[in-house]
């Protein structure tokens, strides 16, 4: 049996195998490059870090976004999850330090220390329970609402922005899947 030879290449071919061709290249290129290069028996099964490598990366590029937007309004991310977790709740715009755990994944030294200096900064009051002293919540303040209102239409507008390469349909695309990978990995509602 012989081998055929390759076609030859031509403008068509080379055009075609273009469009075939990520537009740019990232660094997770460059690492499942360098690791095809170093273990080539491991090639095939690199396509995970296609995937999760590039969700890491967005990861720490998207905090990184988001923490520089808060602190442009003067709030630290973790202040604004506490604003925008109390207005989403609705009236009274009140929950305890249990329901923010729940929410935000913290511990419940971290949800103190972010609500002393919120409550210093007057977005928030704590509240005690009329039946039970013991019970605290905590309230968001009219000034808090002022800010979280404000805050919220620039968040959404920047969220717009760093999502401009997609069109509507693409995000909702990725939305779908991003969904099903995170079910998948046990997260649940948070309500």
């Amino acid at each position: 049996m012989t081998d055929t030879p390759p076609a030859p290449r031509t403008e068509a071919t080379d055009a075609a195998d273009a469009t075939d061709a990520p537009a740019s290249t990232d660094s997770i290129d460059a690492i499942v490059g360098l690791w095809a290069r170093e273990r080539p028996d491991l090639t095939d099964a690199l396509w995970p870090v296609e995937v999760l490598g590039r969700l890491q990366r967005l990861g720490v590029a998207l905090e990184k976004e988001f923490r520089s937007f808060a602190a442009e309004r003067g709030l630290e991310l973790g202040e604004f999850d506490i604003l925008s977790t109390l207005q989403r709740s609705g009236p009274p715009y009140e929950l305890t330090a249990g329901a923010f755990r729940k929410a935000a994944m913290v511990t419940s030294g971290a949800i103190t220390n972010r609500i002393d200096r919120m409550e210093a900064k007057g977005l928030v009051e704590r509240v005690r329970g009329t039946e039970d002293r013991r019970s605290v919540k905590i309230r968001l303040t009219e000034k808090g609402h002022e800010i979280t209102r404000d805050y919220m239409t620039g968040h959404l507008a920047n969220e717009a922005r760093m999502l401009a390469s997609f069109d509507r349909e693409e995000c909702a695309d990725l939305a779908d899947k991003l969904r099903r990978l995170l079910v998948s990995l046990g997260d649940t509602s948070i309500t």
